[in-house]
């Protein structure tokens, strides 16, 4: 790191002004002159040079540095005797430093002894070194705390080497990333890169749904990145995951912010977002297979969770006190969501893979989200559901891109 460099005065000048001459009497004196006449008088003689006072004894002053700032008090107790012996050699000043200097170097003495004796030395050195590794990677492990945003060189995040190079700047401009998370890495010893690379994305994917509650939340043009200790800063001290919202294209960056939570929502929106969370985690999670008869008992029981989480729905939006505008809407939304159960509920109870499929579409098309746009507008919370007609890259549901039942098509 560069250092800013300060200009000192120069020093006073070491020769003082010559003091005043004194002035001589003019009275007469009774002396009789010399036989040869008055000799006249000699020039008056040059000012007296001032009194050279002995120096200060280096050894005594650096003896009372060490005392007081307990700079390896044995030190300063030997140039503080140094330095007595100086002084009295060569009659050289600061004899009260070397002493003051050498009593303060005993004492810390004494109490090095006693620290190492009752183990407080060891638990000053750690928590020196905690603080050192909490100064250096303090927070989030990065230099914009949660909520913040900032510009990153040419606009590319993952071409950034080091966290320092970024600019924090308003989230209500433009801006290249959104920090949404920070975790702290649990493990003893460094992981390796691949292990470091899993972490992170399964807690940043976890962490982006507390940053951001409202899955109708317009995600488009940006993704997660983050940033993990490497084999090198980990030696550091560094333990910090960073979780981000970064522009996908560089040349199109993020504009206001993604954060949708308890300190942005206001009570009625908070209510919806949060009624909503109890469909999305479950509908989010279904079995990973390419058709329902792979997994149908899978399916069967997921189709369970999914209609008990639409009457935790239904039951959350009954129970809050909406706005009067809003409320002829949630009625609406709740009556959509009780029709969309009664298929779950039959998907859940189906004999095989085609009874599956068929409840499955109709309860698709019945989970609410045709009725919940009107709700949401009124909320001013998302317009746009996550849920298309494939949830997951699984099978396929017989539904078009209008949500449309099709022809004859089946799970395959």
């Amino acid at each position: 790191m560069r250092q800013a460099l300060r200009t000192t005065p120069a020093p006073p000048s070491a020769n003082p002004a010559p003091p005043v001459p004194e002035s001589r009497s003019t009275l007469p004196v009774d002396i009789p002159p010399p036989p040869h006449g008055q000799l006249p008088y000699r020039p008056w003689p040059g000012p007296y040079s001032p009194y050279s006072r002995p120096p200060v004894n280096g050894f005594a002053i650096a003896s009372l540095v060490f005392g007081i700032f307990c700079f390896v008090p044995a030190v300063g107790l030997v140039l503080g005797l140094v330095g007595l012996a100086q002084i009295k050699k060569k009659g050289e000043r600061g004899k009260g430093l070397a002493i003051a200097g050498s009593i303060l170097s005993v004492v810390g003495i004494v109490l090095l002894v006693l620290s190492v004796a009752t183990g407080a030395a060891r638990d000053f050195a750690e928590g020196f070194k905690d603080a050192a590794r909490e100064s250096r990677y303090s927070g989030d492990g990065f230099p914009v705390d949660k909520g913040g945003c900032f510009d990153a060189p040419d606009g590319e995040i993952d071409s950034m080497k080091y966290t320092g190079q970024v600019d924090e700047v308003p989230c209500s401009g433009k801006h290249d990333g959104e920090v949404f998370a920070s975790f702290r890495v649990t493990n003893k010893e460094y992981p390796g890169e691949d292990a470091m690379i899993d972490l992170a994305e399964s807690k940043c994917t976890d962490l982006q749904w507390a940053y951001v509650m409202d899955t109708w939340a317009d995600f488009d043009g940006a993704q997660i990145y983050y940033f993990m200790p490497d084999r090198t800063t980990w030696r550091h001290g560094d333990r910090h995951g960073t979780c981000i919202f970064g522009a996908m294209d560089p040349e199109e960056p993020l504009e206001g912010s993604m954060r949708s939570d308890a300190t942005t929502l206001d009570a009625d929106q908070l209510a919806y977002v949060k009624a909503d969370r109890a469909v999305d985690e479950v509908y989010m999670d279904a079995p990973a297979t390419e058709r329902f008869e792979d997994d149908l008992e899978g399916h069967k029981k997921w189709a369970a969770r999914v209609d008990k989480a639409l009457a935790e729905q239904a039951r959350q939006l009954r129970a809050h006190d909406w706005p009067t505008g809003t409320q002829k809407h949630i009625d609406k939304l709740v009556a959509e969501i009780e029709k969309g159960r009664k298929e779950w509920a039959k998907a859940a109870e189906a004999s095989d893979a085609d009874t599956f499929n068929k409840h499955y579409v109709a309860g698709f098309q019945k989970m609410g989200d045709k009725s919940a746009v009107p709700a949401r507008r009124s909320l001013h919370l998302g317009t746009t559901s996550p849920r298309d007609a494939t949830p997951w890259d699984g099978p396929e549901t017989g539904l078009d891109e209008d949500h449309g039942e099709g022809g004859d098509s089946e799970a395959v």
